[in-house]
């Protein structure tokens, strides 16, 4: 627990004092979470990590790509900046394996954060202020800012270990992911950087656990962007007429909300989870005709738009969700057009479904499962994922990529207000990541434990480097 006396002191106006007071406090804290030396350090660089202000619609990567650069030289990565667009980098590190021909394993993360409303947080999203429970309030906390610096972690504390990974491992941080990602990682994965890489399995963000059971993501569901535009005769507001382009509107409305009430009840019953069923969400209304004050209230407007968020899962019949649209939602008898402002396939570049194998057929799946138990961890039922990230450009490949961030018993609060992660979450998650890694790359004695020798590589690890 943090002294009583703790917020006072750290009140002072004076800079010298600031800065001891905040070191004061930050120590009476972790030693309240008793905490090793550490993993004081661990916390604070996670800490420093959120403090970067790389929230959009204009984020400055610069800044946190010389902080990221800085974590790689410390730990003697190799290191490369690339720019597929300006002003958005993407670092990548590479820990060389002792088999470097080996296929190798991307961990991916990204660097950029939704907008905040400052109003609604109890502290500034941009301060990764820690209370007295051990709680980090910070946008990026849990979307994905921890999930990066978990990364680096791990590999911090293998190295201090001694262990050497047989094949190699590689560290993305990719910009715009959270506004699509069509200039950070689309571009990466497309590129002969990426070739390179050699890359046989991609692990990137999943969301919290609200349980003591690890979530993970084989899937993702699909973006479909679209807004629809209604059309008829403008008109004196005081006349009843029919073909308005607010009722022509009101008619893709209904039938839109009657599809997304009959897909809703698939998962108020149990019947389906919801990133298995299709969801669509009306997100702006548009009509009208603006005036000095709003709006002009005796004109029945021509023309009346909706917009909708779409998502669609890889097991979905994409052909009769299109008929759907072009006949029940909008029909062109009742004036209605529409037009994509994004429309993500939900096939690989194979024609096969997005989807990377949850069972034996895959043994990166047989290694993540043994490494997640033993961490001294358990998995939940694995998901589609209800939203979208960048594992699926790995997907899109043919490459296998879970999404998985390692939180239990954690609200789920992306793109909330007051976000937060507890610190000994945080620290048990490195724990959960230097088991992966070490089942993932490090080679198998006879007994099948992961050893750091090239003798007795085991049954599995065959399979792998015959099948990859």
């Amino acid at each position: 627990m943090a002294s009583p006396d703790c917020p006072r002191r750290c009140s002072s106006r004076t800079p010298a004092l600031l800065l001891l007071s905040a070191i004061i406090c930050f120590q009476q804290l972790v030693k309240g979470l008793s905490l090793s030396t550490e993993e004081e350090d661990a916390v604070k660089r996670f800490q420093e990590y959120l403090k970067f202000d790389t929230v959009h619609p204009s984020p400055d990567y610069y800044p946190v790509t010389e902080f990221l650069s800085e974590q790689g030289k410390q730990l003697g990565l190799d290191t490369k900046v690339v720019e597929y667009v300006q002003g958005k980098p993407v670092v990548v590190f590479t820990w060389q394996g002792t088999e470097p021909s080996l296929p190798s394993i991307l961990l991916n993360s990204h660097t950029d954060v939704v907008p905040v409303e400052h109003a609604y947080w109890k502290h500034p999203p941009f301060a990764a202020k820690m209370d007295e429970g051990g709680n980090i309030y910070a946008r990026g906390s849990q979307d994905m800012k921890c999930v990066g610096m978990q990364y680096l972690e791990a590999i911090r504390n293998l190295m201090s270990a001694g262990f050497k990974p047989q094949r190699s491992i590689h560290v993305s941080f990719v910009p715009d992911e959270e506004i699509a990602g069509g200039d950070g990682a689309k571009l990466f994965y497309e590129s002969s950087d990426f070739k390179e890489l050699n890359v046989a399995f991609v692990l990137d963000e999943g969301v919290a656990s609200q349980d003591g059971n690890y979530k993970v993501f084989y899937a993702e569901r699909s973006v479909w962007w679209f807004y629809i535009t209604a059309a008829g005769h403008p008109a004196h507001g005081s006349r009843l007429l029919d073909g308005m382009a607010l009722e022509h509107l009101r008619f893709s409305l209904n039938a839109i909300a009657d599809f997304r009430k009959s897909e809703f009840d698939k998962v108020k019953s149990g019947e389906k989870a919801e990133g298995e069923i299709i969801s669509i969400n009306n997100v702006y209304l548009k009509a009208g005709t603006p005036s000095p004050t709003g709006f002009v209230m005796n004109i029945q407007p021509s023309h009346a738009e909706a917009g909708f968020d779409m998502r669609v899962p890889p097991v979905a019949d994409v052909d009769a969700l299109q008929k759907r649209l072009d006949e029940e939602w909008a029909p062109a008898s009742k004036n209605l057009t529409y037009r994509f402002v994004q429309k993500d396939k939900v096939t690989d570049n194979f024609g096969k479904p997005a989807i990377t194998a949850v069972d034996d057929s895959n043994p990166w799946w047989i290694m993540f499962k043994e490494a997640i138990a033993k961490a001294g961890g358990t998995l939940a039922k694995p998901e589609i994922l209800m939203g979208s990230t960048d594992a699926r450009y790995a997907r899109e490949q043919g490459i296998p990529a879970l999404g998985f961030s390692p939180m239990t018993n954690t609200p789920i609060l992306l793109h909330e207000h007051n976000e937060f992660l507890n610190a000994k979450e945080y620290l048990m998650g490195i724990k959960v990541y230097e088991q992966i890694l070490r089942t993932c790359t490090g080679p198998k004695d006879e007994s099948g434990e992961p050893s750091n020798s090239k003798a007795g590589s085991g049954v599995l690890s065959e399979t792998i480097h015959t099948e990859l």
